[in-house]
């Protein structure tokens, strides 16, 4: 094991995936020569060439319309959508085509896809360059969605995500990309659709996943000084999502908090709440909270970006608020 940085993580799998695969392509703006907004696909050209590696013009639609034909003709194209926002110029190639194809042809095709953004905020980069869209594609039939919070998982799911015969819309909170820790020699490999257990308690239960999965670890050092002990459920896959793991946890924790960048409302922690509300209403012994962001765009100024965000003292206080 080494220690090495997020960003170092998803270079890694991409690096590993064009090795070990010919029909893996990288396509995007500016991840070739430039290496990525981000640095996250520095180098890999100079290993693969410009035609495994492809820069693309800035036309999202056109980028991401040319990697679903890749796909339906027997490549693996990994597209990168620098902001999670411009996904916008890409929703038909995304949602009308990508994600319909397998079942529009009676499922004799398939469309292995993966489509890398990043989301969330914490750089003061607006309100169009910073917001969680992905409670929109958690919503389309036929799209997985992959958020992961750690080094080993970043690099795990993206490689379980390159090879699954489905679309894949793989997101990076780009605040994770400088965070540094402990990446495998040989990461085991990660399902998706497999939620972790990452810290255990045994008094109630909090849901989340990337960024936020290390704001719950914080709350839930302080609420251990205050004798709460929290699980805390770090969902790498959205869609599909582990009910079984969330539901297993909230029947011997009791209560559930569920939180989230994105704004709380119609979010992926609205539908969390709602199942597990269907499935474990005799579990409960208090509501299910959510912590999410505020119903608005994302601002620009420092100051308001920080109490727009949610952090460790709202998901303590929703806690809190599971016990009355």
């Amino acid at each position: 094991m080494s220690e090495q940085r997020f960003a170092h993580a998803v270079n890694r799998a991409l690096d590993d995936a064009l090795a070990s695969d010919p029909s893996v392509v990288l396509l995007g703006e500016d991840i070739g020569k430039a290496g990525g907004t981000f640095a996250v696909t520095r180098g890999l050209q100079d290993r693969y060439g410009a035609d495994r590696v492809i820069d693309m013009p800035i036309a999202e639609n056109a980028i991401t319309g040319m990697a679903v034909g890749l796909a339906i003709g027997g490549f693996k194209p990994v597209v990168e959508i620098m902001f999670m926002d411009f996904v916008a110029f890409a929703m038909d190639a995304i949602v009308n085509q990508a994600a319909k194809l397998h079942f529009m042809f009676g499922g004799q095709g398939a469309v292995p896809l993966v489509i890398r953004t990043q989301h969330g905020g914490g750089l003061n980069a607006g309100p169009q360059h910073s917001q969680c869209l992905e409670a929109w594609f958690a919503h389309i039939p036929g799209l997985k969605v992959v958020c992961p919070a750690t080094l080993d998982d970043a690099y795990a799911l993206l490689r379980s995500a390159i090879d699954d015969p489905n679309p894949v819309i793989f997101v990076e909170n780009k605040s994770l990309y400088p965070m540094k820790g402990t990446l495998s020699a040989e990461p085991e490999a990660v399902p998706l659709g497999k939620a972790r257990v990452a810290r255990a308690g045994r008094d109630v239960t909090i849901v989340t996943y990337g960024a936020l999965v290390h704001k719950a670890f914080a709350a839930a050092e302080t609420l251990a000084a205050e004798g709460i002990e929290a699980e805390v459920i770090d969902l790498r896959t959205l869609q599909p999502w582990d009910e079984a793991a969330v539901l297993e946890s909230l029947s011997r924790t009791h209560r559930l908090v569920v939180a989230h960048e994105a704004v709380e409302a119609f979010g992926v922690g609205a539908e969390i709440a709602a199942r597990m509300a269907q499935v474990g209403f005799d579990e409960l012994d208090g509501p299910i909270v959510r912590v999410g962001g505020a119903f608005m765009p994302v601002p620009f100024g420092r100051t308001l970006e920080v109490e727009y965000l949610p952090n460790a003292e709202r998901i303590v206080e929703a806690v809190r608020a599971t016990y009355g």
